[in-house]
C-alpha cells in the first residue's frame, strides 16, 4: 500500500476576520517557494471568524519544521489559530469498540485498501469479542474491562496507551460506554462518535424499535466530537436513509446501521485530511 504523498502540505487557519489574510498566507507560501493546489476558505456570516485551509507543494529543499518555525510571525500578525502538516503524517487512530463490529469492520476495510490516511496502533475494547477480527488485520487488540467501579483505573490506562503510542484520534466505533468528563477535557477533538439520529427522541434499549412504532420515516446516524455533554458535541457529519410503512424494526436497524458507517467513515477521513475546524458548537467542514 503506497502510504505518503511525498512533498504536500495542508496549512489550517482560523481568525478574527480582518484585512489581507489571504494575501498574507499566499506571499508566505510563494516566497518559501510553495505551490497552492488546493484553497477553500469561510467568513461567517456575522464577520467575526474567518477560516482557511491550503493544500500546497513545497520544495525539497525545505521542511515542514522549517515552514512552521518561519510562519509563525505570520500567525502572531493575525492572531491565528493554526497547524502545518505534511500530507504524508499520517493520523495516528484508535478505535474503540464494543461488541457491535460494522463500524470498526468498514473503517477497517477503508484503511485497507488507502482510501483512510490513518495508522490504526491498537483497537481497544471492553469486551474480547471483537478480538478475531483485530488479529485478522495484525493490529493489536488490547482489552481494558470497564465496571463502575474500575472505570477511573481503565481510563487511566487507556491515556498511557495513547501517550505511548502518539495517538492523534480516537473513534469511538460503536464503543458502548460512557466517557468520564476528565477523559473527554483531556481530548478535545480528538475523539469521534457515531450514534442513531434518533437522540434525544427515542432513548434507552431498543431506540430502533421504538422508532419503528412511531412510524418514523427517516433513519440515520451523526458522527459528532465527544464533549462533556452526552451526544451533544460539535456534529462533523450526518447519513439519512429513507424508510416507510413497509419497513421492520429489523430493517431500520440495517439501514442505520449503513447510515453509521457512511456518516463514521467521512468524519475520519475528513478530520485526517485536517477538513474539520471546530466553530464553537458547530464545525466547518471544508470539502
Amino acid at each position: 500500500m503506497n502510504r505518503s504523498q511525498s512533498n504536500q502540505l495542508v496549512l489550517t487557519l482560523d481568525c478574527d476576520d480582518q484585512l489581507g489574510i489571504v494575501h498574507a498566507v499566499a506571499g508566505f507560501l510563494v516566497a518559501h517557494g510553495c505551490n497552492i493546489v488546493d484553497s477553500q476558505q469561510f467568513d461567517e456570516s456575522s464577520g467575526e471568524r474567518f477560516y482557511l485551509r491550503v493544500q500546497a507543494t513545497y520544495p525539497n529543499a525545505t521542511t515542514t519544521e522549517a515552514l512552521r518555525a518561519a510562519f509563525q510571525a505570520t500567525a502572531d500578525t493575525f492572531g491565528m489559530n493554526w497547524s502545518l502538516t505534511d500530507t504524508s503524517e499520517r493520523t495516528r487512530t484508535i478505535l474503540m469498540v464494543s461488541k457491535a463490529s460494522h463500524c470498526m469492520n468498514d473503517l477497517l476495510e477503508r484503511w485497507w485498501n488507502d482510501q483512510l490516511p490513518i495508522d490504526i496502533p491498537a483497537i481497544v475494547s471492553n469486551h474480547r469479542d471483537l478480538e478475531p477480527i483485530a488479529e485478522r488485520y495484525g493490529i493489536p487488540f488490547i482489552h481494558i474491562p470497564v465496571t463502575a467501579e474500575t472505570k477511573p483505573a481503565a481510563e487511566a490506562e487507556l491515556l498511557s496507551l495513547i501517550e505511548k503510542e502518539n495517538v492523534d484520534l480516537v473513534v469511538l466505533a460503536r464503543y458502548m460506554q460512557v466517557l468520564s468528563d476528565q477523559l473527554c477535557a483531556a481530548l478535545p477533538n480528538q475523539i469521534i462518535n457515531i450514534h442513531h439520529s434518533f437522540l434525544p427522541g427515542f432513548k434507552g434499549a431498543k431506540p430502533y424499535h421504538q422508532a419503528h412504532a412511531r412510524g418514523v420515516k427517516l433513519v440515520g446516524a451523526s458522527a459528532h466530537y465527544v464533549t462533556a455533554d452526552l451526544d451533544e458535541g460539535p456534529i462533523i457529519e450526518q447519513e439519512v436513509f429513507r424508510v416507510d410503512h413497509r419497513s421492520t424494526p429489523e430493517d431500520l436497524v440495517v439501514a442505520g446501521r449503513e447510515a453509521e458507517r457512511a456518516a463514521l467513515s467521512r468524519a475520519v477521513r475528513w478530520h485526517a485530511e485536517h477538513r474539520v475546524m471546530v466553530n464553537g458548537h458547530r464545525t466547518v467542514v471544508f470539502d
